[in-house]
């Protein structure tokens, strides 16, 4: 267990705000945007469903004081799959988005990547501190 950093917390806090405003999103708007993006209403509405554990569990971990450093590598694992899930999804044969489709994959999966960085900077912190 190491003490978590102020870099860690706050980044773990803004990617259950954004993961949770995107599940809210794709929620609400699965269907009117399944025309746009080129993508099935259903992958967009379980997409969104499954954000609001994801955020809960954001959010839990980012209040401990102290945290395992498997338990952030696992976080960055999930977001890091996220986003190879999502590159699927928008180059892979098994959807047909359109192009703007195309770029709102590409652009939320460099968000989520960037969380990850930031974790791993986060994390990189709160070892030296320890």
């Amino acid at each position: 267990m190491i003490l978590m950093s102020r870099t860690l917390s706050t980044v773990l806090v803004v990617d259950a705000v954004v993961s949770g405003a995107a599940g809210v999103a794709l929620v609400a708007g699965s269907f009117f945007l399944a025309g746009f993006l080129g993508l099935p209403p259903a992958l967009m509405l379980w997409a969104g469903i499954a954000l609001a554990p994801w955020t809960a569990v954001l959010l839990l971990i980012s209040r401990q004081s102290r945290i395992s450093k498997a338990a952030v590598w696992a976080v960055i694992g999930v977001n890091l799959a996220w986003v190879a899930g999502s590159l699927f999804v928008a180059f892979g044969l098994a959807f047909a988005p359109t192009l703007f489709g195309k770029v709102f994959i590409v652009a939320q999966a460099a968000t989520v990547a960037l969380f990850a960085e930031l974790q791993a900077l986060g994390l990189k912190r709160s070892a030296a501190a320890a």
